[in-house]
């Protein structure tokens, strides 16, 4: 028999232990490579997976593995044109999984419980899908987000939702959802939305910190921060102490009683009856409630009357001066009364007329294509921004439905809100918030030296605020209303670093300007031949945008920069020959553990450029990718316990 060298027999001793960890993992790696090919040929979807079935499962697109590359932790296919339902007994066999991302598909029928209970789950991202049915109340203990908004769920949200102790994120909006809100209270919760459902009964008091656009569109549904939930409760009568007052209640001799006999109404005194309690009230309390309607109709009338004072007529030509121009006669047909009106939009808490806007000292921010804005400081201290437009094409009514409209457009955060405008022969004013904190143009292209690059945090915020105002616009007027004219010098940064856009819905005022212009370098190919702009060339603009802020470069040169003449081209140019590194801005690569989602923006940004307008992404799909992106960059995502660096299997969606 022969005999091992001692070193080889205590080597083999030592490694004993382990050996049987070996079939395992090449049998764990080989169980989730076929539950992903049994997906792949069962799952109905519009292009084919980019799976090379001879190279590891690690390196196939959406499918990232543990560190020691022994299973499959994430699976993301979001947007890939996947359709019909989930395949059973496919992606439910991944039970290392912890990342499942498959939004924007048209995936259907009713969500697998064997998914969303796998125990390793933590991060399940199902949004933009066309799901129905009931949420299972089976849920993996181990979940940190949840999004399954814009799809057709229905029923009631499962109270097991209380057991998620874990849970960050909660997004539901969009959906058809009823009955009332479980009461959860969950320590770590920080983004929530509900909105859009059919909710009814009160909001628990542990949900009440959370803004009221998390609940919004719920229409039976109150309670802090949305309205007060009436109370039906019986109280006693609010005036005790007013004593019945004896009143005649003889009915003439001419007609009969149309008093019935009623145990309320005390038996005669003297030939007169005495009205109840209850009675007494109801007189009361009609009296003041007309004296309060009263009231209001007298307020309403003196607050008409005050916002539709008219001034002098006077014009100011809005060039840094302070003097007024001479008074001209506009003769253009409309009566007096009518003539250099400033019109405010409800809600706007401006107290000055026109004669004041022209008294006010006035500083050029900028010129651009459709006219000049100015900063103007009236006399009491108010700032406010004056764009002067030049080449209306339209007449007064078209200029006032388009001015309703914008104006409608503006009550939403990430919009600049316009206050009021004002239409004559030769001057078309319209007078916006101040945002002090000026344009991302200014921000990007200016001085560096002063400190104004831009974070990878910020510029997330911005792309995200700019998407999100964007995508209002497109929902207004029956998704009929476009911006036409997105750039980032239309792009102002509020308090956050977040993106707000500007100059909203004046395309259809000015129509194409013949000239070059700075804002020729966002246009799409189709609104170059046919000058007309429609919302996915909106979305196209907003792909530079997003190439902009990824790059640091501007679409549109200054004289003597010939860097980048066409901005889409370079980067189209630049990912074919695979040197993906180089696209991104040198400030950019100065921050740690960002490629990943760099990455994922530059392939949202790439999608919104393509030349075919049909193939491009809705605003509102835009919004919830970028989303997902700032989900995985935040610190909740993955939390410093989990994870000290950034690794393959961190949550991307």
């Amino acid at each position: 028999m022969m005999k091992l060298h001692p070193i080889v027999a205590l080597l083999a001793l030592s490694l004993f232990p382990f050996l049987h960890l070996f079939p395992k993992v090449v049998a764990d790696l080989s169980s989730d490579r076929q539950a992903l090919l049994d997906f792949a040929s069962a799952v109905s979807h519009l292009r084919k997976f980019k799976w090379n079935i001879n190279s590891s499962i690690c390196t196939w697109h959406g499918v990232s593995c543990s560190s020691d590359g022994s299973r499959v932790v994430a699976l993301r296919l979001p947007g890939i044109g996947l359709y019909g339902p989930i395949p059973d007994n496919t992606i439910g066999r991944l039970n290392a999984l912890t990342t499942l991302s498959l939004h924007s598909n048209g995936l259907t029928g009713n969500l697998p419980s064997n998914i969303i209970s796998l125990p390793s789950l933590r991060f399940i991202f199902l949004q933009q899908n066309e799901f129905s049915g009931e949420i299972p109340s089976s849920l993996s203990l181990q979940l940190n987000f949840i999004d399954l908004s814009f799809n057709s769920l229905s029923g009631k949200i499962p109270t097991t939702i209380q057991n998620l102790t874990r849970l960050t994120g909660l997004k539901l909006q969009n959906n058809s959802l009823t009955g009332s809100i479980p009461n959860v209270n969950l320590p770590r919760l920080t983004k929530l939305n509900m909105s859009n459902n059919q909710l009814n009964g009160s909001i628990p008091p542990s949900l009440a910190k959370f803004p009221a656009s998390s609940f919004q569109g719920n229409s039976l549904l109150c309670g802090q921060p949305l309205t007060q939930c009436p109370t039906f409760a019986l109280s006693p009568s609010p005036f005790p102490s007013i004593p019945p007052l004896p009143l005649s209640l003889t009915p003439p001799s001419h007609s009969p009683s149309v008093l019935p006999s009623s145990p309320t109404i005390p038996e005669k005194q003297n030939g007169k009856k005495s009205l109840s309690t209850g009675a007494i009230i109801g007189v009361v309390a009609g009296g003041v409630g007309g004296i309060l309607v009263l009231a209001v109709l007298i307020f309403l009338c003196c607050m008409k009357r005050y916002y539709t004072k008219t001034g002098v007529q006077q014009r100011k030509d809005f060039n840094g001066g302070g003097s007024p121009k001479q008074t001209e006669d506009f003769s253009s047909g409309v009566q007096a009364a009518e003539k250099n009106k400033l019109v405010f939009f409800e809600g706007c808490s401006f107290n000055f007329d026109l004669e004041d806007l022209l008294r006010a000292s006035a500083e050029v921010l900028g010129k651009g294509s459709y006219g000049t804005t100015y900063k103007a400081i009236l006399e009491e201290g108010t700032t406010v921004v004056v764009k002067r437009l030049k080449e209306v094409v339209v007449a007064k009514r078209e200029f006032d439905q388009q001015m309703e409209i914008i104006g409608t457009v503006a009550q939403h955060r990430n919009v600049v809100a316009l206050r009021a405008y004002y239409f004559s022969k030769d001057e078309k004013l319209l007078i916006y918030d101040h945002v002090p904190a000026g344009s991302l143009s200014t921000r990007m292209h200016g001085n560096r030296d002063l400190g104004r690059t831009l974070d990878w945090e910020s510029r997330l915020r911005i792309a995200h605020g700019a998407a999100s105002g964007i995508a209002h616009i497109h929902a207004i007027a029956n998704g009929k209303l476009i911006h036409g004219n997105i750039k980032s010098s239309n792009v102002l940064l509020i308090n956050d670093n977040s993106g707000c856009i500007s100059d909203v819905g004046l395309t259809p005022l000015i129509g194409f300007p013949t000239m070059p212009s700075r804002s020729a370098g966002y246009r799409a190919p189709e609104v170059i031949e046919t000058k007309k702009c429609t919302q996915k060339s909106d979305v196209y603009s907003f792909g530079v945008l997003l190439l902009e802020l990824l790059t640091g470069k501007a679409p549109v040169q200054p004289p003597g920069h010939d860097e980048v003449v066409d901005l889409p081209r370079w980067v189209q140019s630049i990912v074919r020959e695979e040197w993906t590194a180089e696209v991104f801005d040198a400030e950019l690569i100065k921050f740690q553990n960002i490629e990943d989602e760099m990455v994922q923006m530059l392939q949202i940004a790439m999608a919104c450029i393509t030349k075919v307008p049909e193939t491009r992404p809705d605003m509102i799909q835009v919004v919830q990718m970028i989303e997902d992106i700032q989900q995985a960059y935040s610190g909740d995502i993955p939390s410093p316990e989990d994870n000290k660096s950034r690794s393959p299997s961190s949550p991307t969606p």
